[in-house]
């Protein structure tokens, strides 16, 4: 079987309540009924021992940041494809609220710099309702904010083809991740099934997926 000669690393990124851990689970096990190796990275704030939510401060952003990047640099090169719950572009808008809109730190540039090593980004948009999981914030208030926030410099931080929007209500059980796994391949250059691993059979068309630049439309969904 052919390995991939580039690691990629997939991030699925938004504020929170919106499905990002069920979407990166579920385009985990895509990849690997493609016959690719994966790994997960999982959301670190959830053990940031500084704080999380509204009361969080900058400090305690910046260790989510700085863990979020550690945690990257370890998983990379264990495999074929890194998936990752979170990525430092919607941490960095948690970070600048903590700041009240300030960059304490100066951290923007290494953020900046660190956007460009991920292959592809999928923002999840905010269409279902907040319920509490006992650890993250049930504020509609909160949410808008970071989102507000993302919007204001998310396209200098990743544009064209690497970014994808996707509508939390559309993630599920049942969502197909072929396309923008078909996406992930072609970016990367690199077959996205393994030899003698089978294509799944062609399902019904859904709406193409959103692209920053233009509507694409990636293959039947």
């Amino acid at each position: 079987m052919a390995r991939w000669q580039t690691n990629a690393k997939v991030a699925f990124i938004g504020s929170h309540g919106i499905r990002k851990t069920t979407a990166a689970h579920g385009f985990a096990n895509a990849m690997q009924r493609a016959g690719r190796s994966v790994e997960y990275g999982r959301e670190v704030v959830r053990d940031n021992p500084l704080g999380i939510n509204e009361g969080a401060t900058g400090e305690a952003q910046l260790w989510v940041l700085v863990s979020q990047i550690r945690q990257e640099l370890t998983l990379a090169p264990k495999a074929e494809v890194l998936v990752l719950d979170r990525g430092v572009m919607d941490n960095f808008a948690y970070y600048l609220r903590a700041c009240g809109g300030e960059d304490r730190f100066a951290v923007a540039p290494m953020i900046h710099e660190w956007s460009k090593t991920y292959d592809l980004v999928v923002r999840l948009r905010p269409d279902v309702d907040l319920s509490a999981d006992g650890v993250r914030s049930t504020s509609d208030e909160f949410r808008t904010e970071i989102e507000q926030i993302l919007d204001g410099y998310l396209d200098d931080f990743v544009t064209g083809e690497r970014l994808v929007d996707v509508a939390a209500s559309e993630i599920g059980d049942g969502y197909n991740w072929w396309p923008i796994a078909e996406r992930l391949a072609a970016l990367v250059g690199e077959p996205l099934f393994a030899d003698g691993v089978p294509r799944p059979k062609p399902r019904r068309k859904r709406k193409p997926l959103r692209s920053t630049d233009s509507q694409m439309t990636l293959g039947e969904q």
